[in-house]
């Protein structure tokens, strides 16, 4: 009765140890970031208001670090093998906030929880972000924006900001550099109307 149990036992170990092979041959998936805004000095609007910007909403199929396709409009799919360095509403968020760091033209902008002394809140909603594969491939980023007044509680203005780039290439990277660049001009949109109206 011991030998059989001890079969069943090295049994189950040989299982386990075959399985584990095969999870770490299983090749990882790609990682992919949109890139930052870049550095350069904005001409024009100028503010000493500080913003604050909270975390983006969105829809369970954009609230994670898949990239999503869209067959059609009513079909949603995620990019195979492949994958963004964190969830979505948090790198938007991140990189929106680099973006208005690099005007140089605001008092400060931050996050929740860097104890900056808030006058509005860049309140957004993750609209669209995908790729869209009718008519054509092409990447559309539509984030719906609030300027909300922190002492007030005022919304002092609202906007949808919508871009749409074709894909060049068909491969995962060329889905992700047309996002990447859907995704810049929406960021450029969003910072130059926000200054211009605070």
């Amino acid at each position: 009765m011991a030998r059989v149990r001890a079969a069943r036992w090295t049994g189950f170990a040989l299982v386990a140890l075959s399985l584990s092979a095969c999870a770490s041959l299983k090749t990882p998936p790609a990682t992919f970031e949109l890139s930052p805004p870049p550095a350069a000095e904005r001409v024009g609007s100028s503010t000493r208001s500080q913003i604050l910007l909270p975390e983006p909403t969105a829809t369970r199929a954009l609230d994670s670090d898949r990239i999503v396709i869209k067959p059609t409009p009513q079909t949603i799919e995620n990019l195979a093998d492949s994958q963004w360095s964190d969830r979505l509403p948090r790198l938007v968020q991140l990189r929106l906030l680099q973006a208005f760091q690099n005007t140089g033209r605001i008092g400060a902008a931050g996050v929740p929880g860097q104890g900056l002394a808030i006058d509005y809140q860049v309140v957004t909603e993750l609209r669209r972000f995908e790729i869209a594969f009718e008519p054509q491939p092409t990447a559309v980023v539509e984030i719906s924006v609030k300027a909300l007044n922190d002492r007030t509680g005022v919304v002092r203005g609202s906007r949808v900001f919508t871009a749409k780039v074709p894909v060049a290439d068909g491969q995962p990277s060329g889905y992700v550099t047309a996002l990447d660049g859907a995704f810049a001009q929406v960021a450029d949109q969003i910072v130059t109307w926000m200054i211009r109206l605070i």
